[in-house]
């Protein structure tokens, strides 16, 4: 099995190249992935109501669900069906809890946490801007910004 060498051809990488691929691969741990995202990130459970993006589809399909973090150009969210990656959808979030708009955003991944739960990942297609009080929690250290008093 290893005894013969790989033949050289065009679906083969050269050796150089692989060696830069699998160098890339290492990096792509949790902690370096967080540090190159291009928002800050906060960790906010609010409700959250999602329906199909368009207008046409708009009374087919309603599902409620729990944000796990925010940031200006997308979110997370908990839901107990799995939402399908590549659609896009309408989420409103309970404004007593975060003062948002109407949020249009992409699917970007989907996956199974136990069998009546799914995380899903979205991006919105007009970046947000977070209210006050969320980042006013967020600059004073507050691991829990809603209980944290804003100054």
């Amino acid at each position: 099995m290893f005894d013969k060498p790989v033949p050289k051809g065009p679906e083969t990488l050269p050796e150089e190249q692989a060696f830069l691929l699998l160098q890339e691969l290492e990096k792509n741990t949790s902690d370096e992935l967080r540090r190159q995202r291009a928002h800050f990130r906060l960790a906010i459970k609010a409700a959250v109501i999602l329906q199909p993006g368009n207008a046409s589809d708009l009374l087919t399909f309603k599902m409620k669900g729990t944000t796990g973090d925010v940031s200006e150009g997308g979110c997370s969210a908990m839901f107990p069906l799995p939402v399908r990656v590549g659609d896009v959808y309408r989420l409103q979030v309970d404004r007593t809890a975060l003062s948002l708009p109407l949020l249009f955003a992409r699917c970007v991944r989907c996956r199974l946490i136990r069998e009546d739960a799914f995380e899903a990942g979205f991006a919105f297609f007009t970046p947000i801007a977070l209210p006050d009080t969320v980042m006013a929690g967020a600059e004073s250290g507050c691991d829990e910004w809603i209980s944290c008093p804003v100054q």
